[in-house]
């Protein structure tokens, strides 16, 4: 969608299972369309779309792309953003630390991301520009030497290269956004700020990294970390880090009890990730790889006094519940930079994937019903904030 500003919203559509192109494409006619009908009927409806490699590849074969185009102006859709993260599978399957792999260590995590580049270039409308979200340079543990960090770099200024090679051709601004991410090589503000500090020593007074490499503010990552939005916004602009789109998304925030633990194991899924930072009374963090490894801890972590911060993805309109809450304050504390400032980031994109592993009191309503409940609070949220369309509200209510 369309909102003032010039600004775009979608929902990334990762939370449908589907690897195939033509898996993907079917997603799109059973519930984007149905998600549009009922948010946004009258107007151009944007798509956040996931594509993995293989969707990616078929996408590119001779006659899909046009289809597709052809498809788009039927049905009175767009695309601005692309989620090139995950590379494989990302449902029914253990996806845990795969997720980051090949990471920006592998040629072939560039090689996916230039293909998705050069589909994404093809699909804009004419005066939008585009951006595809990536893995955090890699796992964190998978990094074990600087020769890995100067391939990440060469990588990255790769992709540069290629963006602005297609910037040149097509007039289409593009950038590549990095995800922060709990146990990942970035994980912190601190930490991107100081990687792009070394990207920017690789190639001195290159004004091109700034224009096409950015950040991907996921709000569940950061709050996780629990960081601070308006002092993590700041901290990026002051350290040259642009944002490139904001995941708005809301992370379990609990304090440990020994009534909560039950209430926790139904939250860890084999299939993702759910990195756990817990924070001491006395400010200091420790953080555990997985959500299972932490409930088996020993007791001093379940201290009356620590909080857990948990990255799974909780629907955004959620309530809290009696045993645990969210970090939707962190979210509303970017909408409310984004107020401020309405030119600090162009791309928006609700990003609840987990609705096949989301427990039954989470997940009683089918997946469309999710999305549109997802889609008229954040409309709502911006409304209020004077960033919302001028019918957002009238619309939602409909």
């Amino acid at each position: 969608m369309q909102l003032r500003h010039g600004r775009h919203l979608a929902y990334c559509t990762n939370i449908h299972r589907g690897e195939t192109w033509a898996e993907v494409l079917g997603n799109l006619e059973t519930y984007a369309l149905a998600v549009r009908d009922r948010v946004c009927p009258d107007r151009p409806y944007a798509l956040g779309l996931r594509l993995g490699d293989l969707a990616a590849r078929q996408l590119a074969q001779p006659g899909a792309l046009p289809a597709f185009q052809e498809w788009l102006k039927e049905h009175d859709c767009y695309v601005f953003t692309l989620n090139g993260f995950p590379w494989g599978p990302f449902h029914g399957t253990r996806v845990k630390e795969q997720v980051y792999l090949p990471d920006w260590t592998d040629p072939r995590r560039l090689d996916y991301t230039r293909l998705l580049f050069d589909l994404l270039v093809q699909l804009l409308p004419e005066g939008v520009n585009g951006s595809v979200s990536t893995v955090p340079g890699a796992f964190k543990a998978a990094v074990q030497s600087d020769a890995q960090v100067r391939t990440m770099i060469h990588h990255l200024w790769a992709c540069i290269d290629h963006l602005d090679a297609l910037h040149q051709q097509s007039g289409r601004l593009l950038h590549l956004d990095l995800e922060p991410e709990p146990l990942c090589f970035l994980e912190t503000t601190p930490e991107t700020v100081r990687f792009f500090d070394q990207l920017r020593q690789a190639r001195p007074g290159d004004p091109r990294l700034t224009k096409h490499l950015r950040v991907n503010y996921d709000a569940c990552h950061l709050a996780v970390e629990f960081e601070e939005p308006r002092e993590a916004l700041q901290r990026l602009q002051h350290g040259g880090v642009r944002i490139g789109k904001f995941h708005l998304s809301s992370a379990l925030a609990v304090r440990p009890a020994s009534e909560t633990l039950t209430a926790l194991r139904a939250f860890a899924d084999p299939v993702y990730l759910h990195q756990v930072a817990a924070r001491r009374a006395d400010g200091s963090l420790e953080r555990i790889t997985d959500l299972p490894e932490a409930l088996n801890r020993s007791p001093d972590l379940w201290a009356s006094d620590t909080e857990w911060r948990i990255h799974y993805h909780i629907p955004l309109h959620s309530p809290p519940a009696p045993l645990w809450n969210t970090t939707v304050d962190h979210l509303h504390g970017i909408l409310d930079a984004l107020e401020e400032d309405p030119g600090l980031c162009e791309h928006l994109e609700m990003e609840t994937y987990t609705w096949e592993v989301l427990p039954p009191t989470l997940a009683a309503r089918d997946v469309v019903s999710q999305l549109v409940a997802e889609s008229r609070w954040t409309l709502d949220q911006l409304d209020r904030r004077g960033l919302g369309r001028a019918e957002a509200r009238a619309q939602a209510a409909a």
